[in-house]
């Protein structure tokens, strides 16, 4: 057979594309829609372009690459002529399953239109005050979140959340850096064993009875009023004392200096104002911030959602209190009743007068760290540490710590519900794992808090709720004994990771005038920022003044 060439119509406009006089009248009509290499093909149908989220029922546009990520492809128009349209109204058919008669019309699910969303706004004051358990706690907690579709194949039911900053960004506030956690997490600094400058307070010893709690012995959770106190560094007399001295060039509390020392595991958002006076640096915890509250599943894969209902138990700011609430009363009943005080200088923040309830054990402990690089470059740093008991003698210190279960059917380490009161003695490595996976930062900074305290022991209670739907009465089932140190290690905490990151920071700001300044965890991103703030910034006094002319 013969071979016959086919017409090839040359555009001798030299254009990509049919030629206008060779194109059949059939097409004349119809655009051309170019293409560019660069374009790629995505699905044929998207479910979760948040731009097409407002589009009529029964109007679905099945134009594939001609909308990508939000923005228009090369090429498309609204008169593409590719881009079929589907005008037909979705009521016109039904959809029947097999079990149901014909002509029942089933639901037709819809997805990609978003989801549930709430907010929670939670502030009390308190910054240097004391904490009684059974308390109104003093200090803040905020959250907002917001939840829908997103994008991507095979996980458009994941929820997406948005936090608020724990502290309103000022018109007059200065941002001098941005720091993100990849930069954090390469520091290093290597500290030697510190020094011990003072102890105040008063300790009792730690009940072993507690030791022997399991699922088959539970104990409740009893209410007991002991008066702790949690000063920021500034309102420390102690403290002051010693920069009055020139003891060191930075201060600073256990509570704030953990968290930044594990910065790089943080995901709610927290602030720490640095103080410089002079050629010395104060670490404080702002009025109403969140240091005075635990968190709770902050690093969860799918954490507490929050709620517009107050009594909801289960929102963000309602377990930050249950939880703080909890560790407080269990710290206090661990100590058994009958063991000699040990008190080596008195409470530095008691007050007969105005105190009606008894103390609570608790040491203060001062010691100093050498943050020095070099000869020439002399840094210490005194932090404030606390321990809860002793244990067998008195310099044989111990903290108490306490773990909350507020939802059995939640997912643990064994990737399903682990029900704490049925499988804690059973399953305990998974349950723990589970628990080092939601509350990395948490247990992170409880582990340095230890560290930095020089405690022997860290007690570890599993505590959860005598009922899910009744956040007042909880139960012990379990204790459990770490070293402070081979916990930090187990969960991967890098103490000189820890420590360059603090000296990295004081660096910062001694490079900055003498004044005030705050650093501020983003929070929706891994990173942080230093801002210079006026001197009268998060000024107590001058709120409350302004509050009296109102009035």
């Amino acid at each position: 057979p013969d071979f016959v060439l086919p017409p090839i119509n040359d555009n001798p406009d030299g254009t990509w594309g049919p030629s206008t006089s060779t194109l059949p009248s059939s097409f004349k009509d119809i655009p051309y829609a170019p293409y560019s290499k660069s374009d790629k093909i995505t699905r044929i149908a998207d479910w979760h372009d948040s731009a097409d989220l407002n589009r009529p029922a029964g109007r679905t546009a099945y134009a594939s690459g001609a909308r990508r990520g939000g923005r228009e492809a090369y090429g498309a128009s609204e008169s593409n002529a590719f881009g079929y349209v589907h005008e037909e109204d979705e009521r016109s058919f039904s959809l029947v399953d097999s079990g149901a008669r014909a002509g029942t019309r089933a639901k037709i699910p819809q997805r990609g239109r978003g989801g549930r969303g709430g907010a929670v706004n939670t502030r009390v004051a308190g910054r240097g005050g004391r904490n009684a358990a059974g308390f109104q706690p003093r200090g803040g907690f905020s959250s907002r979140s917001a939840r829908g579709g997103r994008g991507g194949f095979g996980d458009w039911n994941k929820t997406t959340r948005t936090r608020d900053s724990s502290v309103t960004i000022g018109s007059d506030w200065v941002m001098l850096e941005e720091i993100e956690f990849s930069r954090l997490s390469k520091l290093n600094l290597t500290v030697d064993q510190p020094e011990d400058i003072e102890s105040h307070g008063s300790l009792q010893g730690y009940d072993k009875a507690f030791d022997r709690i399991n699922t088959r012995l539970e104990k409740p959770l009893d209410i007991l009023d002991r008066v702790r106190y949690n000063a920021s560094t500034s309102d420390d007399p102690v403290i002051n004392q010693l920069a009055e001295k020139k003891a060191a060039q930075i201060f600073a509390t256990d509570s704030i200096l953990s968290v930044l020392m594990c910065t790089p595991r943080s995901v709610n958002s927290w602030d720490i104002i640095l103080d410089r006076r002079g050629d010395q640096l104060f670490l404080d915890k702002r009025e109403g911030g969140p240091f005075d509250y635990i968190t709770v599943n902050e690093n969860a894969a799918e954490p507490p959602a929050d709620s517009d209902d107050p009594t909801n138990i289960n929102s963000p700011a309602s377990l930050s209190l249950e939880a703080t609430y909890i560790n407080q009363n269990f710290s206090s009943q661990v100590i058994a009743p009958s063991s000699k005080v040990y008190e080596p200088s008195p409470n530095p923040f008691y007050s007969p007068e105005d105190e009606t309830e008894p103390l609570a054990s608790c040491l203060y402990r001062y010691r100093k760290f050498d943050l020095s690089v070099g000869e020439e470059d002399e840094m210490e740093l005194i932090v404030r540490t606390e321990v809860d008991a002793y244990q067998n003698k008195k310099d044989s210190f111990i903290t108490v710590k306490a773990l909350n279960e507020f939802d059995p059917r939640a997912r643990g380490g064994l990737g399903k519900a682990v029900d704490w009161r049925k499988n804690l003695d059973t399953h305990k490595g998974a349950i723990v794992a589970g628990e080092m996976k939601n509350n990395s930062a948490k247990l992170a900074r409880w582990a340095v808090q230890g560290v930095l305290a020089g405690a022997e022991q860290m007690k570890m209670g599993y505590i959860t709720r005598a009922n899910p739907r009744d956040a007042q009465r909880h139960v012990i089932v379990g204790v459990q004994s770490y070293k402070p140190l081979d916990f930090a290690r187990q969960m991967n905490v890098s103490l000189t990771n820890g420590w360059g990151i603090v000296r990295t920071i004081a660096d910062l700001v001694f490079k900055q005038p003498e004044g005030k300044y705050i650093l501020v965890k983003d929070p929706n991103s891994p990173l942080v920022r230093l801002y210079r703030v006026p001197a009268d910034a998060f000024d107590t006094g001058l709120i409350e003044e302004e509050h009296t002319d109102e009035e």
